[in-house]
């Protein structure tokens, strides 16, 4: 009886010195895999760099130099200053199809923030009244006195400060699929993210599936130049502190409103099922206005790669 107790204890001390072994076997190559992924990433960065294509014009803006592109000048134009959703890695390249659409009858100007594009990084704070100014230093430079401002996404918390801020100077202001003030808001954590980008594991995934992507409206040449700049700028820590300041930004957005005045165009993705109440959020954000017109589209988060033409056709109309 004695012996086949210990023959028992003895087998599962195999049995689990056996799983202990396998387990960190395992681990081992997940760390060896890590590890030759990141050097990877870090040695394709450095080869990369001579590949990416300057684009725009840069201007001295506060500590550092902001990227701009500035597209359909022409005598009697209206202006439209483009502003980028939260953490788009090459704005000026990324809203080709709806700059292209729009510079046929107005100038517009794409503005990269700090950590964007070709855009330097920056010590200031990232918060919506620093994004403001910054934004109101380049129409400075620029001379720009009135102009209509349109911005995706995140951008829609600073267009409302702007209005606020500076509602002289805007002709209108056009959303899409725009953030806006009392949306659900669930806080930020880039952690994981940032580790995806930093290791060189997003690099991996994109590798494994090239076509996820890119942007079917955009040519092979400039969606190569978007994936270029992503692996430069994913996880940068400008874009990291803007992302941990939309807490404070979005407590400011909630105290806000368009003012009464100004005219409000604004894009809507059809039944999105991510945000509750997405479309009457909008709604909310026009009633009180004079002249405000809310647009559903259907398509992704992402409208001005899918429905530029409608987009343009509509701002066309609504600024007669």
């Amino acid at each position: 009886m004695k012996t086949t107790k210990k023959a028992k204890k003895t087998g599962i001390r195999r049995f689990f010195h056996l799983i202990g072994m396998i387990v960190a076997t395992l681990i081992g190559i997940i760390v060896l895999a890590l590890a030759g992924i990141y050097t990877a990433h870090r040695l394709s960065l450095k080869s990369e760099a001579s590949r990416i294509e300057n684009y725009g014009k840069k201007l001295s803006v506060f500590d550092g130099k902001m990227n701009i592109l500035d597209e359909g000048k022409g005598e009697g134009k209206e202006t439209i200053v483009l502003l980028t959703g939260y953490g788009t890695a090459s704005p000026g390249l990324d809203f080709t199809p709806l700059m292209n659409n729009l510079k046929k009858d107005y100038r517009v100007i794409m503005i990269e923030p700090f950590g964007y594009g070709l855009s330097s990084q920056t010590k200031r704070p990232r918060t919506s009244d620093n994004m403001v100014e910054e934004i109101h230093e380049v129409t400075k430079q620029l001379n720009l006195d009135s102009f209509i401002l349109m911005g995706h996404s995140i951008s829609g918390i600073y267009s409302l400060n702007y209005a606020n801020t500076y509602p002289e100077q805007l002709k209108a202001f056009v959303g899409i699929d725009t953030s806006t003030s009392n949306q659900p808001w669930p806080g930020f954590n880039d952690n994981l993210i940032t580790f995806v980008q930093k290791a060189g594991i997003l690099r991996t995934i994109t590798k494994l599936n090239p076509e996820g992507s890119k942007i079917e409206a955009i040519d092979a040449k400039t969606n190569e130049q978007i994936r270029l700049i992503t692996m430069k700028n994913g996880g940068n820590q400008t874009l990291r502190n803007e992302g941990k300041a939309l807490n404070a930004s979005f407590e400011l957005a909630n105290k806000q409103t368009f003012p009464k005045n100004l005219p409000v165009l604004l894009f809507v993705v059809k039944d999105d099922a991510e945000v509750a109440g997405w479309l009457e959020l909008h709604q909310k954000q026009v009633e009180h206005l004079d002249k405000g017109k809310v647009i559903e589209l259907t398509g992704t988060h992402y409208l001005h790669h899918t429905q530029s033409e409608r987009i343009g056709e509509e701002v066309r109309g609504f600024m007669k």
